[in-house]
């Protein structure tokens, strides 16, 4: 099982503050020893550990898009099992999707 962790901070740049969220991802090395994945801004800190089981290449996280002109980044535990099928209802709706991680 995956873990993640992540503070945010709207009042100061926190963006020097890695070595907290490495410390903090450090602890759950054992729910994802194959892979870590950390994500800096000026008002947050992610980071993302990994146990890999399926989709080696693209399941890295944190996972940054490019939409327009703003930049999305997440992190999540889990799998979407029902992918196939919210891609065809956004598809219906007129969303596109193009590969970006």
């Amino acid at each position: 099982m995956c873990g993640f962790v992540g503070f945010a901070n709207l009042n100061r740049d926190i963006s020097k503050d890695i070595h907290i969220i490495k410390e903090m991802n450090s602890k759950l090395q054992k729910r994802g020893p194959d892979e870590e994945g950390y994500y800096t801004d000026t008002n947050i800190n992610l980071g993302h550990r990994r146990l890999i089981i399926i989709d080696a290449e693209n399941g890295k996280q944190p996972m940054s898009a490019r939409y327009n002109d703003t930049t999305y980044t997440i992190v999540y535990n889990g799998q979407i099992y029902n992918k196939d099928e919210i891609r065809k209802d956004l598809t219906e709706l007129g969303y596109e999707f193009n590969r970006v991680f």
